[in-house]
């Protein structure tokens, strides 16, 4: 086997029991790796109503072919299970070290299962592996517990994921954190280590997996080298991060403002240069990625030299979407969501929320025991430390909005999130693709399983002719944004950078060097569909039905400013093309038994058809 060790570690936290789960080629072939393979392995031990937080719900992490491999852009793993935060399938990905560590720690994802007894972590060195006492790590946060695992390991090059105080106390939208500020963010997978009592997952190691055509790899590591100097993205995101977006998001209406009610606001405040020229600005890299969009902010203020970002995401979550426009409490902020292990998106729209209910009455001082504002900074940054803390209204803020829609009785419609999680920071106005997108999502309102505003700003796939349109156009999109998505999965399965600008005969080209196989762009299409498929059908066992297929009403009310003022996408008309071509069943919303037969999925097909 190449481009993969052939095997998982299988841990029973129950048991205390660490074993090698071998892993066949055909499986690889058919699932590849990442978030995909985890999908299939998890789908086995899936059950109706099953709790996400109950010790036999399992815990995934997993590296995929290209990892830790000489193609840059490639430093990603994905961690998956059920989500705590929405009860269906939830995934998240993250960059940095971490995933070459797992990797050439000599295996290529961890099976976890079970509960320990008391909490650990687990310490994967060159093809090893053993549950270490983690008592003296409980309660740290990020940085702590990291500092305290490299004194105790006392080995150079180590890497860590790990959750946060959040993660311990079952904070829906808690993260896994790894190498500083990344996170795999989305989905609260934080909650669900929490639940086993596992601290944290430290590997190292020098082990590669074997290259099928190693004169071919170098070839093609130039080719991706080249592809990523000649992207007209790559100098704007090695300047400015993925800040680079704030204006031009705002100029097209894609930046949601005053929790999904408005779409103009002072973006000047809030850019990469803003960003430069308030602070000391340093650029991060994942491992392997010449272009370092990632940023740090150094001597911040007493006490706090350094912060790890903020990212697009997380600026205009707590900041337009909050009516902030305060960069300092923002990036405190960030920095709490960091240190503690918490998802920036989901939170910074709960505490949006708040601040809507506030307005209208519905939370009131008594309620909150504050008073609850747009555009207070001290505020959002208390709230955000309420939350972590599980303290106050904090407690039910960090459950997400759908939660908090229950609690004081409003129309569910009113919550912004997709399946229970919340809407990510690009409005669904302004791209009746990216509506859709949303709408039908793997694991919710994401948007990165099919970041379809890229390609009606230029980023689109020639070869499987997803090319620009209308933006604002709703008939005849289905198919693309099907397609799109199908091709985006993959990232999170081979696995790669969202931002790499590769072709599809690129990465077919990298797989068959890795591997020795023969993949065909089309080939790696149906994979992409078939990844969908078995993510759907979790879901589907787990109760999800077609009427969560649709957007929340705050996110659909027509604007009256900026670039969509009055646009809204058709939703209906574009779900049914959508479920025509997906092969979907309206009235159950699962994939048709023919059509999972037809991607090879013949057990699915029997177990969810039963």
């Amino acid at each position: 086997m190449k481009g993969y060790h052939g095997r998982f570690l299988n841990v029973d936290l129950n048991t205390n029991t660490l074993s090698d789960m071998p892993l066949d080629e055909d499986l690889l072939k058919k699932y590849v790796g990442g978030a995909t393979l985890a999908a299939k392995l998890i789908n086995g031990h899936i059950q109706q109503g099953m709790d996400p937080l109950a010790p036999e719900s399992p815990l995934v992490f997993a590296a995929g072919p290209m990892t830790a491999s000489t193609i840059p852009m490639v430093s990603r793993y994905a961690v998956c299970g059920i989500s705590p935060l929405t009860g269906y399938w939830g995934e998240a990905t993250s960059g940095g070290a971490f995933p070459f560590r797992l990797k050439q720690a000599g295996y290529d994802g961890i099976f976890i299962t079970g509960k320990a007894g008391k909490p650990v972590y687990l310490y994967l060195d060159d093809g090893n592996a053993e549950l270490r006492d983690a008592a003296d790590l409980w309660g740290k946060d990020i940085y702590e517990a990291q500092e305290k695992l490299k004194a105790a390991i006392g080995r150079p090059n180590l890497g860590m994921a790990l959750i946060g105080p959040a993660g311990e106390q079952l904070a829906k939208t808690a993260g896994v954190m790894n190498d500083a500020g990344r996170t795999a963010g989305r989905c609260g997978l934080g909650a669900l280590m929490g639940s086993k009592n596992l601290k944290a997952v430290v590997a190292t190691g020098k082990r590669r997996a074997e290259v099928a055509d190693p004169e071919r790899m170098r070839e093609l590591t130039k080719e991706a080298s080249t592809a990523i100097r000649q992207s007209i993205m790559a100098p704007a995101l090695r300047e400015y991060g993925t800040l680079m977006y704030t204006d031009l998001g705002m100029t097209l209406s894609d930046v949601p403002v005053k929790y999904f009610q408005k779409s103009v606001f002072p973006a000047a405040k809030l850019t990469g240069q803003a960003l430069r020229q308030k602070y000391t600005v340093e650029n991060f890299a994942c491992m392997g990625c010449p272009i370092g969009c990632g940023r740090e902010v150094k001597n911040f203020r007493e006490g706090l030299d350094h912060v790890d970002g903020p990212e697009y995401e997380t600026v205009i979550a707590f900041g337009p979407l909050c009516m902030n426009f305060d960069f300092d409490s923002i990036i405190e902020a960030n920095y709490l969501c960091n240190a503690h292990g918490i998802d920036t998106i989901s939170l910074g729209v709960s505490i949006a929320y708040a601040m809507y209910l506030y307005e209208k009455g519905i939370l009131t001082k008594e309620k909150a025991g504050m008073e609850i504002t747009w555009g207070d900074g001290p505020t959002i940054v208390k709230l955000v430390d309420m939350s972590i803390r599980q303290e106050g209204i904090g407690k039910l803020i960090s459950q997400g909005t759908r939660k908090m829609a229950e609690a004081f009785g409003r129309d569910p419609s009113e919550a912004a999130q997709v399946k229970g999680m919340e809407m990510a920071m690009h409005d669904a106005r302004a791209f009746t693709g990216m509506a859709l997108s949303y709408a039908t999502g793997p694991r919710g309102a994401c948007h990165l399983k099919g970041d379809y505003y890229n390609v009606e700003i230029g980023s689109m796939v020639m070869e499987y002719n997803i090319l620009p349109g209308d933006r604002f156009d709703s008939v005849g999109k289905a198919e693309m944004v099907a397609k799109y998505q199908n091709w985006k999965d993959l990232f999170d399965s081979l696995t790669l950078c969202k931002f790499a600008p590769y072709t599809p005969t690129l990465v077919c080209q990298i797989i068959n060097a890795l591997t020795g196989w023969d993949y065909t762009p089309e080939m790696l299409l149906e994979t992409g569909e078939r990844s969908i498929a078995v993510k759907r059908i979790i879901s589907n066992k787990l109760g999800l039905t077609r009427e969560e297929d649709k957007l929340p009403k705050i996110c659909l009310e027509a604007l009256k400013e900026g670039g969509s003022a009055d646009k809204i996408p058709d939703m209906d008309l574009m779900l049914k093309e959508y479920y025509a071509y997906r092969k979907w069943d309206w009235e159950t919303g699962k994939p048709a038994k023919e059509q999972l037969i037809a991607l090879g999925l013949d057990e699915e097909a029997a177990d969810i058809y039963a």
